[in-house]
């Protein structure tokens, strides 16, 4: 029988992204202060990307894979709602905490009835997921019977208290965590003489606005004939991504390394750092890399990048979304003023305060009330 655990934090892989990431923070943070800490996944250790803190559990339900039809949808969810109620009745945790909309309805499904808390969280901006009807049903029914939902971001806040009857969302915006982990894969960054970088990273899908920043980049690159483009990720719009690369011209000034796992690297290489996503929940890359003292430009959103960064005071918010000529102009004007660069890179170091680990973590705390964990 598995020990008993104070926190069992449930989230479909750790295959990589930004609330994998969180997942793997949070065990570790309430591991090292004496909690009893499990990770649950549906997925095996086979496929991770971030390595499981020493100390934490990890349980891997093998239930993960695409299902063929909406039956075999159906028994498939079942089997998950049925192994991860047999787990939580065996380690009776204090918390439970939902990781997504998925990891947060199946949390208060197969907690019903047992005598813990259950925390569901949302992670990306709810309008702009894929959900399937059923699951958006689902949410609807599950998070008023959550002990609390939380958001990253106000926008989605005010979207589920809008949307799901009987929801009061709260906002816990995720912690800054620099240095960040060294982890591999290790591609060191190479650094020219002479030239300077422009930096972006993400997953390589449709949402992170690849194609419209090298369109933005073809128009300055003559007139900043230093500045080369690295965008750091991985997904299937690689190939699409590097024909648009090759179809501007820009092959010999932009570069797609792949993903890497020293960060930290690639941020003290780089020179500014460009967020060019169509939407976002609250970019994890933000705010490392206004940790790390980069001057930052991003379009500005719905939600994610107007909550971080101070407009003209530590970065550039870019509108309208996805306008290649309006980030063509406010990459030009920092690319170009090395002075207004290091101003807005002095004042972006003020994140490791304002999205500091300790402060997140008593919010969570607070979340937390009645259960302790330490």
């Amino acid at each position: 029988m598995p020990a008993r655990s104070d926190l069992v934090i449930v989230i479909h892989s750790l295959r990589g992204g930004g609330a994998e990431r969180v997942a793997v923070d949070m065990a570790a943070y309430w591991q090292a202060r004496g909690c009893q800490v499990c990770l649950v996944t549906q997925t095996d250790a086979g496929q991770d990307a971030y390595p499981v803190p020493e100390g934490v559990r990890r349980h891997a339900l093998g239930l993960a894979g695409d299902s063929r039809g909406p039956w075999m949808a159906l028994w498939g969810n079942l089997r998950r709602f049925l192994a991860l109620r047999r787990l939580l009745r065996r380690q009776r945790p204090a918390v439970v905490l939902g990781m997504m909309t998925r990891g947060s309805v199946l949390s208060v499904l197969a907690a019903r009835g047992l005598p813990c808390r259950v925390i569901a969280t949302e992670h990306t901006h709810p309008p702009i997921q894929a959900l399937p009807p059923a699951w958006q049903r689902l949410r609807r029914w599950a998070y008023p019977r959550a002990h609390a939902v939380i958001a990253l971001t106000q926008g989605s806040a005010q979207w589920l208290d809008a949307h799901v009857p009987g929801v009061r969302a709260q906002v816990i915006p995720n912690a800054v965590h620099w240095p960040p982990a060294d982890e591999a894969p290790r591609v060191e960054p190479a650094r020219p003489p002479g030239r300077k970088r422009l930096l972006a990273v993400g997953r390589l899908h449709p949402v992170k606005g690849f194609d419209c920043l090298l369109h933005a980049f073809a128009q300055l690159a003559d007139f900043c004939p230093d500045w080369d483009l690295t965008i750091l990720g991985e997904g299937p719009e690689r190939a699409a991504l590097e024909a648009l690369r090759d179809t501007l011209g820009l092959r010999a000034r932009v570069s797609l390394p792949g993903r890497v796992g020293n960060m930290g690297a690639w941020y003290a290489a780089a020179d500014l750092y460009v967020l060019s996503s169509r939407a976002e929940g609250l970019s994890n890359t933000l705010l490392e890399a206004m940790a790390g003292g980069l001057p930052c430009v991003a379009f500005d959103c719905d939600t994610g990048p107007r909550e971080i960064i101070r407009d003209g005071i530590d970065g550039v918010l870019v509108r309208p979304v996805q306008d290649a000529d309006a980030l063509a102009g406010h990459l030009a004007a920092l690319m170009t003023d090395p002075a207004l660069r290091a101003q807005y890179a002095d004042r972006a170091l003020d994140v490791r305060d304002r999205f500091g680990t300790a402060r997140i973590m008593a919010l969570w705390q607070q979340i937390f009330q009645g259960q302790r964990l330490v």
